[in-house]
């Protein structure tokens, strides 16, 4: 009986196994799904915005190519450029001096050495330092900063890293201040209104959320950032760049703020498949007018530029197909 028995459900679990087998789609179909994550900043930025407007194009067509994108809030561009080297993410954003010295294994890299595998994939946006103080500091200048309470970046972003070439340039250290905090980008607003600090830095597109906020709560004021320093490095490297954030685009700030900045750019490696690359920018491209919709710092962009403009690392085979397919190249 426990023989005929054992016989029956062996076949019973045949047949139920057959049939489910029946029903799943063939190995090949489901080894065509791939998964990539893009690495951005804090979740108010532009770099999250950058990175969810990129998936929501590249997962429109999922059905078709077969790649599933997604995006990772991060601690920013150093963070991003690392993760990528461990192959822990397969795209990120990065502010265009980072991705320089990367590609050259300085400044912050120096320890790990120049990541030869770092591939660019396009620029993005302007990203103009930005220093929002409160409106109690009277701060009409970055010198005025100076012994105060300020938000210098938390560690492994952009913001941080660039932070540290200005203090350097000026002379300066985290002494400097009488409180040099740490906080996330998502945190320096509210800090700012909480009267935590009295002012922070941040490399941004603009308009953003980030100013915005301080700016309508609790009135914080844009600071020039300008003189000596920032002319010394504007002159001695070519990532840098004298620009200006528009006046009356924040409440209470009517005037054009000089500053200087750097771009945001999309890079990955060389670990990541050419057509995976492919298919990313042919998802923008292909969409751009919908793309630059998705956030108003990306307005004014153009593909001719996006291609060269902030670019150290060489291009990835997968995004210069496509470049020399439109004839940008």
């Amino acid at each position: 009986m426990k023989a005929k028995l054992t016989r029956r459900m062996a076949l019973s679990l045949t047949l139920a196994i057959t049939a489910i087998g029946a029903s799943l789609p063939s190995a090949p179909v489901l080894a065509q799904q791939k998964f990539v994550t893009i690495g951005t900043g804090g979740v108010t930025g532009v770099y999250y915005a950058a990175g969810g407007a990129i998936c929501r194009l590249m997962n429109k067509d999922r059905a078709t190519h077969g790649i599933r994108c997604s995006v990772e809030s991060t601690g920013g561009s150093v963070f991003n450029i690392n993760t990528i080297r461990a192959g822990e993410l397969d795209f990120g954003v990065a502010q265009s001096d980072w991705q320089y010295h990367a590609t050259k294994g300085t400044k912050v890299f120096e320890k790990s050495g120049a990541f030869g595998d770092l591939r660019a994939v396009f620029s993005v946006h302007p990203e103009p330092f930005t220093v929002l103080a409160r409106k109690e500091a009277n701060a009409t200048k970055f010198d005025d900063l100076k012994g105060k309470r300020f938000n210098i970046g938390n560690p492994g972003s952009g913001t941080r890293a660039s932070m540290e070439e200005l203090l350097s340039a000026m002379g300066w250290t985290t002494g400097s201040f009488s409180l040099a905090s740490e906080l996330k980008a998502d945190e320096h607003g509210a800090a700012l209104c909480d009267n935590k600090i009295d002012g922070f830095f941040y490399g941004v597109g603009h308009p953003s959320a980030n100013i915005q906020d301080p700016v309508t709560t609790c009135g914080a004021k844009l600071v020039p950032l300008t003189g000596a320093a920032v002319d010394k490095l504007v002159a001695s490297n070519p990532y840098y760049a004298k620009t200006q954030i528009p006046g009356g685009l924040y409440a209470g700030n009517p005037n054009p703020t000089p500053t200087y900045g750097v771009l945001a750019t999309f890079v990955t490696s060389t670990k990541v498949p050419e057509a995976t690359v492919y298919q990313m920018v042919k998802s923008v491209f292909e969409n751009f007018d919908d793309f630059k919709k998705l956030h108003p710092a990306f307005a004014k962009l153009d593909p001719k530029n996006m291609i060269k403009d902030g670019l150290s690392a060489p291009l990835h085979p997968g995004a210069v197909k496509y470049y020399k397919e439109k004839g940008w190249m």
